[in-house]
């Protein structure tokens, strides 16, 4: 199975940034298509971004478009999400995955931004 953890989350306040973090086991990040999902209060899950597998193509939600960035580093096996000019809506636990995603999620990592 794949093995993923999710770092990074935070309190920020709107207009704020915040960098989060997904380490995957083996040659995980390296290997695959991933990408990184939400799941607001009382919502179901819904994808933020993706990235192919050898990081040259991305794509992102309507809704984050211009705002957040998906990255990779095949050396550390590390996947990236860079999020900027943070809104309230964006509140939410964030999941990393393959993509498209294995039926197994990690804990995910909690990002509140207020008002």
């Amino acid at each position: 199975q794949v093995q993923l953890v999710e770092s990074g989350g935070g309190l920020v306040q709107a207009g704020g940034s915040l960098r989060l973090s997904c380490a995957g086991s083996g040659r995980t990040v390296r290997t695959y298509g991933m990408g990184w999902f939400r799941q607001a209060p009382g919502k179901g899950r819904e994808f933020v971004a993706r990235i192919n597998y050898s990081g040259d193509s991305t794509v992102y939600a309507d809704s984050v478009k211009g705002r957040f960035t998906i990255s990779r580093d095949s050396a550390k096996n590390t996947l990236y999400l860079q999020m900027s000019s943070l809104k309230p809506e964006d509140t939410a636990i964030y999941y990393c995955n393959t993509y498209p995603p294995e039926t197994r999620w990690g804990q995910g990592t909690q990002v509140t931004v207020s008002s």
